[in-house]
């Protein structure tokens, strides 16, 4: 099964992030910061990561610039999660190696759309059409 590290300060958040993933058939790991989700990610490097932007420690910007100098951290499709909306924080998100971002708040369908875009998960036949 794919694994998906699910990183928020929010416990609210990263449950609901973890009842839309496994829907989408995903293993979840939480971390509450960037310097949790650095440990996840040196114990074993998920397929994806659910980046939140504003958190304490180690917010979800330096957090992706750690991850993508690790050996093998250009692997992990990551998509910010995140209430900064504007152009300037969009374009360095995906300028450091961001895949795709959302808005919060969000739903299913919504993590569907940018899990699919990023190649994380397959469009059913429905969607096809």
């Amino acid at each position: 099964m794919r694994t998906c590290l699910v990183v928020d300060d929010s416990a609210v958040v990263r449950k609901i992030a973890r009842r839309i993933l496994e829907e989408l058939e995903f293993q979840i790991v939480e971390a509450e910061d960037g310097a949790q989700a650095l440990e996840a990610c040196k114990r074993a490097l998920p397929e994806a990561v659910l980046l939140d932007w504003n958190m304490p420690n180690m917010d979800g910007y330096e957090f992706l610039g750690n991850l993508r100098r690790m050996p093998g951290g250009e692997g992990p499709k990551v998509v910010f999660c995140t209430t900064e909306n504007d152009i300037d924080h969009i374009s360095r998100a995906l300028a450091a190696g961001a895949n795709e971002y959302i808005m919060k708040p969000f739903d299913k369908d919504i993590v569907a759309a940018k899990f699919q875009e990023a190649g994380l998960i397959l469009a059913t036949s429905s969607e096809a059409l």
